[in-house]
This record gives structure tokens, C-alpha cells and sequence, in this order.
């Protein structure tokens, strides 16, 4: 049993999560966010760990996780201020508590959500290029990536500067009309 009732988890395939209640032959009872039971088996669920339950609402804002790293910045000297666009770090340890328990499929699940959150707000800003530090492993949280940058228009993105990335991380202009 990996997941205990009243721990909070996520959906997988779906947007939303809930709260454990029961386990139920092969599959875990889930109260939805709505109040409704719903039963899931344990590979569509993601458990939900310290503060990270704020990203399964609709008022979660990724100006808080920004926010972050401006003031972290800032302690470097000047060097967000000088910067005229956004970055985000996709490794685990910079927004996971603990990566114990998650398999690297609900891991790479995890980044990709904090990235789509993340696309989304610097569109919601105009913010007209992105940093994203994906890493270099074996390339495949790069190449999801670059698969649902592919389907969009107005951007183009490559490689992020090596001297200051290594080969670890994209870089993405956006083109507003």
C-alpha cells in the first residue's frame, strides 16, 4: 500500500485530485475534489507532498514560484534584473520536497505539468523569452518538451546558450501579434 487514507493525491490522466479513503480489491477510493468517490488504480495517482496541493486549483499562480526566484536571484547581484526574460528549472529537487516514492514516469508527469504552468503564465504576460532548464539525462523530458513546442505557432526554439547552460536547457522565443 503506497498511498494511506486522508493523504492527498493527483489524477495522472486528468486534471484534479483528492483525498485517499479506501483501498477496494486492485484499485484505491479517491473523494474527489467534488465530494464524489471515484476508484483509480494505484498507477493513475501522484501523491500530493507538502505545499504542492495549491496546483490541483484554479487560482494557482506561478508568480509565487517567480517570485522565488527573483529574491534568489537578486541575492547573486543583479543578475535577474539584467536578464529581459523568464526561466524555470525542471529538476525535481528544485520544487519537490522529496522525489521517494514516485516512479520516473509520475516524475516526468510532475515537470511537465510545472512547465505547461509555466508556458501558460509567461503567455499570460507576454513574456517574450523563456530559459528552460530541462538537463541533459537521457533526453527525454527535452524531448517532450520540444514535442509540445512543436504544435505551436508564433515561437521558435533551439538550444539555450552553452556557456551559460551546458546543454541542458532550451530556450524559447515567443512572437506576439
Amino acid at each position: 500500500m503506497r498511498f494511506k487514507p486522508g493523504e492527498k493525491v493527483s489524477f495522472l490522466k486528468e486534471v484534479g485530485g483528492g483525498i485517499v479513503k479506501s483501498y477496494k480489491n486492485e484499485q484505491i477510493v479517491i473523494v474527489d475534489d467534488d465530494g464524489f468517490d471515484r476508484e483509480f488504480l494505484e498507477i493513475e495517482l501522484v501523491k500530493i507532498h507538502g505545499d504542492q496541493s495549491n496546483i490541483l486549483h484554479d487560482d494557482f499562480d506561478i508568480k509565487d514560484v517567480i517570485e522565488e526566484t527573483v529574491s534568489y536571484n537578486k541575492d547573486l547581484g543583479d543578475v535577474y534584473k539584467k536578464k529581459d526574460f523568464w526561466e524555470i528549472d525542471l529538476h525535481t529537487h528544485a520544487f519537490m520536497d522529496s522525489e521517494r516514492g514516485f516512479t520516473n514516469g509520475e516524475l516526468l508527469n510532475k515537470q511537465l505539468l510545472e512547465f505547461k504552468r509555466f508556458f501558460r503564465k509567461a503567455q499570460e504576460k507576454q513574456i517574450r523569452k523563456l530559459v528552460v532548464i530541462h538537463g541533459v539525462g537521457e533526453g527525454v523530458l527535452k524531448a517532450e518538451i520540444r514535442d509540445f513546442l512543436a504544435g505551436k505557432v508564433d515561437l521558435e526554439y533551439y538550444d539555450a546558450d552553452f556557456r551559460s547552460y551546458g546543454k541542458g536547457a532550451t530556450a524559447i522565443e515567443l512572437h506576439y501579434r
